[in-house]
């Protein structure tokens, strides 16, 4: 490798070290890196492979190095720690690469520390794991084993079985790690989908009609986000989960909507277009910065029903006016989009406690900018009873004038109170919940 070609194993442990050290999101941490790298394009998959999926696994890996090891793991430093899970990944699941390009560049990383007992303590380390068949320990128990094969913490494992049960825990797992597909928007209002169908092929991206919503394209190889039909507008990136809480909005030509946690704006984007660009759209966030995204993605995509500008959701404002449709897609702990952002399962559980008060606090300001005979579309990107069910019946008994709106009777899975659970096996999508109320007085 020339001494001027970055390498990618080395920027995939720089970059594990950073989250290891909570300074960023990894999806925000991979994209920002890569806009200023000048890595090829194989480079660039190999070190996203390898960064996302040893962050997926680091639990497993870490059990294997303390295995393994002839020192206490707590003893390593980060980065050492960080060399050895990406050797680790490689050799359990990443079946291109030999076990002697894996061990051997593994050597080269940890032979640029200040201590060079470093370099023979992680050959031998890995050299050992390979004599002993790569072995992964089995635990006794079935949360136990489900925490040690997906690399998820065990109280949230357990968390899961009491609420989803067993059959749905562990399909829920075995969906969290992997890269999620990339599905997209299709702008309605500018293209129909076979046309952008056409557009994106001709520009080296594979694309075909989603299943679930025909005006979604599932893509295929190519970097979407670099065509001409993303620069013009043509399209956003949206999960189908994403797109579903849309269709339960039911926004329509000529109404007045409300989005009113609408950064980075995909959803205002989908409601705009339901709306044909007819209509009044208001899309709120709480920070000046990430409104102004909401107000340029707009302006690419020619949607110009939208008026992007700051409020706080929590606080009623008299100057919103009432609506027919009003999402409030709240804050989340975000367990719905673990394949999206690994770190997040391996946050402590009692992190996510204050969530649901705050997400109850914008329901019910949210409820009170609705239109009798008006929708209130409530969601997050999670799968917490606390943050879902839970919220969804307090909400109901304290405000009698709202009762269940039916959602749809052939996706996802319904319990008593019309509430819509979106488990990421159903439609290879994020994990999303969803519910639908309609004010009648």
């Amino acid at each position: 490798m020339p001494v001027n070609k970055e390498n990618p194993r080395r920027t995939a442990v720089k970059l594990l070290c950073r989250i290891e050290s909570g300074s960023a999101y990894s999806n925000i941490l991979l994209d920002e890196h890569f806009k200023r790298s000048k890595m090829d394009l194989q480079d660039k998959k190999f070190c996203t492979a390898l960064f996302y999926g040893t962050l997926e696994r680091k639990l497993t890996l870490d059990s294997l190095i303390a295995v393994n090891s002839s020192k206490p793991a707590d003893k390593l430093s980060l980065e050492v720690r960080c060399i050895l899970r990406t050797a680790l990944y490689q050799l359990l699941f990443m079946d291109s690469v030999p076990e002697s390009a894996a061990v051997n560049e593994a050597v080269k990383l940890a032979s640029g520390g200040k201590n060079p007992a470093v370099k023979g303590y992680v050959n031998g380390l890995l050299r050992a794991f390979i004599r002993d068949g790569k072995r992964i320990p089995e635990p006794e128990g079935f949360a136990e084993k489900m925490s040690m094969l997906y690399s998820c913490p065990l109280p949230l494992v357990k968390k899961w079985i009491a609420e989803l049960g067993e059959k749905n825990t562990e399909s829920l797992l075995a969906s969290s790690v992997g890269r999620p597909p990339v599905t997209i928007k299709v702008n309605t209002v500018r293209i129909t989908p076979e046309e952008l169908i056409k557009q994106l092929e001709s520009e080296g991206c594979g694309a075909a009609v989603n299943k679930v919503c025909g005006d979604c394209l599932d893509l295929f190889g190519g970097s979407p986000e670099n065509t001409k039909a993303y620069k013009q507008g043509l399209f956003h990136v949206q999960d189908i989960s994403s797109r579903l809480c849309c269709k339960a909005v039911d926004a329509r030509p000529g109404m007045t909507v409300l989005d009113l946690c609408a950064a980075p704006g995909g959803k205002t984007f989908t409601l705009a277009e339901d709306m044909a660009n007819s209509g009044r759209l208001i899309a709120c966030d709480l920070h000046e910065n990430r409104v102004r995204l909401i107000r340029e993605g707009a302006l690419m995509k020619g949607l110009d029903i939208v008026e992007a500008k700051a409020n706080n959701a929590k606080i009623f404002s008299e100057e919103m006016p009432q609506a027919d449709r009003v999402l409030c897609d709240v804050p989340c702990s975000g367990l719905g989009v673990i394949r999206r952002k690994p770190e997040i399962k391996y946050k402590d559980l009692s992190d996510f406690d204050g969530l649901p008060d705050v997400q109850y606090e914008i329901l019910s300001t949210s409820a009170k900018y609705v239109k009798k005979d008006g929708i209130l579309v409530y969601s997050t990107c999670t799968v917490s009873n606390a943050e879902n069910r839970d919220n969804v019946q307090r909400f109901l008994r304290e405000h009698s004038d709202f009762e269940p709106a039916p959602l749809w009777n052939d996706l996802g899975k319904f319990d008593g109170e019309k509430m819509l659970t979106v488990l990421p096996a159903y439609f290879d999508s994020d994990g999303f919940f969803i519910a639908r109320f309609r004010k009648v007085r």
